[in-house]
This record gives structure tokens, sequence and C-alpha cells, in this order.
């Protein structure tokens, strides 16, 4: 019963990481793509004020559901340092702490989508603000939140990146997915770096991140149907133990 439970546990960490890698994509495209990028209108503070309070419940939402993909993102990350550290446990766990630190940014950056909803609100304490006023200091906190998830992508881009390496080693993940979330990694870091150094360029380089969704749905798809291959996962564990290195819970 023991040898069945060390047999199978690689197989269920991977079909519950792709599970939940599954959830964060979904609720990504949906917050970002559905919501967030229908009801902001580029360079017009007062449009894009008048679409959230007319769609209040709606960003609301989009920020219930931001928050709770971040705590499926903890997990994942617990589960693929599980997976990958047979491989390199130093570097499983710089990758896990890259990931980490990228959660954590971006559940501090969602605070400025709620400072948006908090300045459209009509509060009486906001009355000293005409409404163009109120409007460009959301449009502001919009912005905070752009700059603000590119930081969280480049933590997420040096994870990816690590992950990437890891997978290409394992013997136990085929190397094409490995390749694949080496080029994610580095359109991530194309795409924050071209934000925070030319700004004018952005709009132009963002359709680049089309290779980070390829490179994290192959993963995320991977995990689900096919998991990892238990016997080659179980033999670098077994090195690991004998290096004294353990790869166990």
């Amino acid at each position: 019963m023991a040898d069945h439970t060390v047999e199978t546990s690689p197989q269920v960490y991977a079909r519950i990481g792709g599970w939940l890698y599954l959830i964060i994509i979904v609720a990504g495209i949906f917050a970002e793509l559905l919501v967030r990028d229908r009801l902001i209108v580029l360079g017009d503070a007062t449009a894009t004020a008048n679409n959230i309070t007319a769609s209040g419940l709606l960003f609301r939402i989009s920020i219930a559901v931001e928050q709770t993909w971040l705590v499926c993102a903890v997990a994942v990350a617990l589960i693929l340092y599980v997976l990958l550290r047979p491989v390199s446990k130093d570097l499983a766990l710089l990758a896990a702490f890259f990931n980490l630190v990228s959660i954590a940014v971006e559940a501090v950056a969602t605070v400025s989508l709620v400072a948006v909803l908090l300045l459209l609100g009509g509060a009486g304490y906001l009355k000293a603000f005409e409404p163009n006023q109120l409007h460009a200091l959301a449009y502001l906190c919009l912005k905070l939140y752009d700059y603000g998830f590119a930081t969280c992508l480049v933590f997420f881009g040096c994870c990816l990146f690590l992950y990437g390496y890891l997978i290409f080693r394992s013997g136990y993940f085929p190397r094409t997915l490995g390749v694949l979330l080496i080029v994610a990694s580095l359109s991530y870091l194309t795409n924050s770096f071209t934000l925070f150094l030319v700004p004018a360029y952005a709009a132009m380089i963002f359709p680049i991140l089309v290779l980070a969704f390829i490179g994290e749905t192959s993963l995320c798809l991977w995990l689900i149907v096919k998991g990892v291959n238990v016997p080659k996962w179980q033999h670098q564990a077994s090195m690991g133990r004998a290096s004294g290195a353990s790869p166990e819970i």
C-alpha cells in the first residue's frame, strides 16, 4: 500500500496542478479580456469611469476572480516544486520563490483596482473633487495596476524560465514543453521591460504574449492529460535520495 502511494503521488500532483492551472488561465481570460478590456477606453478617463460605474458589480467580480486565481497560483507553485525538485532541488526552490514573489506583487497591484471603485463610488468625502478629477485619478489607478502587473510578470518570467529549464532536463516531461516555457518567459520579460523602458512601443510588443499563452496552456493541458512519466520521476527521485536530497514531502 505504501509503494502504491509513492508510485501514484506525482501523477496526482500533476493532475491537480493542471486543473488549478486551467482555473488560473480561464479566470485570467475572464477578468482581463472579457471584463476590464471591454470597460477601459484607452486615453479616455471619463468614458472609462462611466463604463465601470455602469458595470460596477462586474468590475468587482473581476477583482474577486483575480484574487481567486492568485490563491490557486500559490498551490500550483508548491505542486510544480514537488514535481521538479528531483531534477534540481535548489533551482526548483528558486523558481518557487520567483513564483511566490510574482503572486505577492500582483496581489498588491489589485489594490489599485479597489481604489478605482472607491474613487467612483460617490462617497461624501469625495465631494471635494470635481468629477473629471475623480475620473482622472481612477484612470491613474488603472495605469498603476498595469505597471504592477508588468512588475509581477518580470518575476514570473524568471520563474517560467527556470520551469522550462527543469522540464527540459527532467526526462519525465517532453523537452518541447520546456522550450515553450522558456519562450513564454522571454515574451513576458520582453513585454514588461518594453513597458518600463520604451512605453511608446508597448502596444506594438504586446501581441508577443500569445507565445506565453501557448506555453502556459501547453503545460496546463499536459499536466491534465498526460501528467508525468512516473517511472522516470521515481528514478530521478531515487537518485536525489541517494545523493542526500530527498524529493519527498
